[in-house]
């Protein structure tokens, strides 16, 4: 090898060193342009804003509250029987016994305990229902039938529990029962009887209006509808049972016989049909999530 060929060698060299360098910084400049990229773009985007020192907790599930009732609707009554003095030898049945339809109206206070159970307190006014029926009377050499006429109403106050057994379609299915007083007054009571023995023989009773109160309970099931988180439409059905019920003092029309009654009506019953509302006096309190907070 001649010297002037080591020195193209030499001269070369440096060269060959230099390529290196020149990729490391390349490979530092594209690093670069990668972090700057999302840096940017990140400082277009909303960001949430930093939690509040104290944030509410959300409702409980089980949400419980006062809330008031209002009910409207109408009664089909009974009653069980008509009894009153019979001589011994002489037997008594009772043929067509009823009432007609009438209005009800009962305002109330409750308290929803969780989402399936609940309980409130009733004043409910049943408004006057007209009387009638007839008692066949038959005895040795008799024969008579007394005809009964009046009205009847009734004030209750009555206690009430609910359990409500979920929700479909905002509907809520529910049960129930309750316990508590009415007061059944007899208005305007008429008894006109008349008889063959072996005569016809007419008479004409007239008894003064009465009131008295007895245990009173209820059976009920309905649906209810969930208008808003405050308001609640219910559809119900209800069984009442209002105990007996009573006319005062008797009065023949000629004035010859007077004096306390014997007849009682016995064990009244009705199958009610209402519509009714609720109305909650402390609604869930609604949990807001924190603002969007966005940059620039």
């Amino acid at each position: 090898m001649s010297f002037q060929n080591v020195g193209r060698l030499h001269f070369a060299s440096p060269a060959i060193r230099t390529k290196p360098m020149r990729s490391v910084k390349s490979l530092l400049a594209a690093g670069a342009a990668t972090l700057i990229s999302p840096m940017a773009f990140a400082a277009d985007m909303p960001i949430a804003a930093p939690p509040p020192m104290y944030a509410p907790p959300a409702p409980p599930a089980d949400f419980g509250g006062w809330y008031l009732r209002g009910d409207i609707g109408m009664t089909n009554q009974r009653a069980k029987s008509i009894e009153g003095n019979v001589a011994p030898g002489f037997t008594k049945t009772t043929e067509g016994l009823g009432f007609d339809s009438s209005p009800l109206f009962d305002l109330g206070v409750g308290y929803r305990f969780n989402n399936w159970f609940r309980a409130d307190v009733i004043g409910q006014y049943r408004g006057k229902a007209n009387l009638h029926g007839s008692d066949n009377v038959v005895g040795p050499g008799f024969v008579g039938v007394n005809n009964y006429t009046g009205s009847k109403s009734e004030w209750v106050v009555m206690a009430n529990a609910y359990v409500d057994l979920g929700t479909w379609w905002c509907i809520t299915p529910f049960i129930g029962a309750g316990v508590g007083g009415s007061y059944n007054k007899i208005s305007s009571f008429r008894d006109d009887g008349v008889s063959y023995s072996p005569g016809l023989n007419n008479s004409v009773a007239y008894f003064a209006d009465n009131g008295k109160w007895n245990f009173a309970w209820a059976a009920h099931a309905g649906l209810a509808y969930k208008v808003n988180p405050g308001f609640t439409v219910e559809l119900a059905y209800s069984y009442m049972n209002l105990g007996d019920a009573a006319p005062g003092n008797f009065r023949t029309f000629d004035g010859l016989q007077s004096g306390p009654t014997s007849i009682k009506i016995k064990e009244l019953t009705s199958h009610d049909l209402k519509l009714g509302v609720r109305w909650d006096l402390n609604s869930p309190p609604a949990y807001m999530p924190p603002p969007l907070v966005t940059k620039g």
